[in-house]
């Protein structure tokens, strides 16, 4: 599709896909690189190139609605075709990232999550499946707590701290802290993923904040493979999204193939939502929500082991409960 150039000022409108997949109980978000289609919009540095969700700006007399519009991008740089689709957030302050200057267009970006179960499709060093903890390694707690937490978050975040201007500063980065990382009295919240992200942006502790900041240390403090433009703030945003709506929603079936094991559908849950998960409770749990009914005759072919009966997805017990609640409990 032909890319008309635009003006020199004014805003240019950006539709970003964070599209997420489980695969081999690994959390998959879908990775492009290089922006050849941005380059001609004046919207990345001609010399940058890196991990990026699909995207790219919004055109309409092209596109009917925004919706569309991602849809037409993301199949023209994907072999994927998303099924559920959802608007997360309207990115829009200026210097957001590297590249914005003043007098160019304001980039307002509109990020959407998209859910798919994918069989094998064709991938290659430019298009390919990444898994979101290389992106943020601290948001992974299915094996305890992270090391990259206590061995480098935490100790620059105190370095961050102590060098605040004033006691009340002190004070307020502290609280932060522990609010976002959950030390002292507060616990883990794994819906703050944004919040952490942004936290560690403010103390520069990620490449994007070097990066965008023009900073002459080009190495992050702490590890985490970062992304082109705010496209990391825009993946943090939609992972503390759809785990809040794992707890309410049961958007998890998106992520599934039509038959699965019980086995199979907790694993999927403990990858998005970064913890183990107490088995025996959530066998039960979802036995009684009344949203899975076993196949009957059908089990699964397991090596080595015991066949597992096969369920799928009740969608008709969205008509009967259309807001079930889903009480995750930990392993521990």
């Amino acid at each position: 599709m032909a890319v008309k150039t635009a003006p020199k000022s004014g805003v240019i409108i950006g539709l970003s896909a964070v599209i997420v997949s489980v695969d081999r109980m690994e959390p998959r978000v879908f990775i492009v690189r290089g922006a050849e289609h941005a380059l001609s919009v004046g919207i990345v540095p001609a010399d940058e190139e890196g991990n990026a969700l699909p995207f790219g700006p919004f055109q309409p007399e092209a596109h009917p609605t925004l919706e569309q519009g991602l849809r037409i991008w993301v199949k023209s740089q994907t072999p994927i075709a998303p099924g559920y689709v959802e608007q997360l957030y309207t990115f829009g302050n200026r210097g957001r990232y590297a590249g914005q200057k003043d007098g160019e267009p304001r980039v307002v970006s509109i990020g959407y999550l998209a859910l798919t179960h994918q069989e094998k499709i064709s991938t290659s060093e430019r298009v390919f499946w990444g898994n979101w903890y290389d992106y943020f390694p601290w948001e992974d707690w299915r094996n305890g707590r992270p090391p990259v937490i206590d061995e480098a978050i935490m100790p620059n975040l105190e370095l961050w701290a102590s060098a605040a201007g004033s006691k009340e500063e002190k004070l307020r980065r502290r609280a932060r802290i522990g609010l976002c990382f959950g030390t002292q009295d507060a616990g883990w919240d794994d819906e703050k993923v944004l919040d952490r992200y942004e936290l560690l942006y403010e103390a520069r502790l990620v490449y994007e904040a070097i990066r965008d900041k023009g900073l002459k240390n080009k190495t992050a403090p702490i590890p985490g493979r970062p992304m082109l433009y705010d496209h990391r703030r825009i993946l943090a945003t939609a992972m503390s999204r759809l785990r809040g709506k794992l707890k309410y929603r049961p958007v998890v079936f998106e992520l599934m193939p039509e038959k699965f094991t019980l086995l199979e559908l907790q694993k999927t849950v403990e990858a998005i939502s970064g913890h183990a998960l107490h088995k025996q409770n959530f066998r039960r749990l979802v036995e009684s929500s009344g949203m899975v009914e076993e196949v009957a005759g059908k089990k699964s072919a397991v090596a080595g082991g015991r066949p597992a009966a096969l369920f799928r997805f009740k969608r008709d017990a969205l008509l009967e409960r259309p807001s079930p609640e889903t009480k995750l409990s930990s392993a521990e």
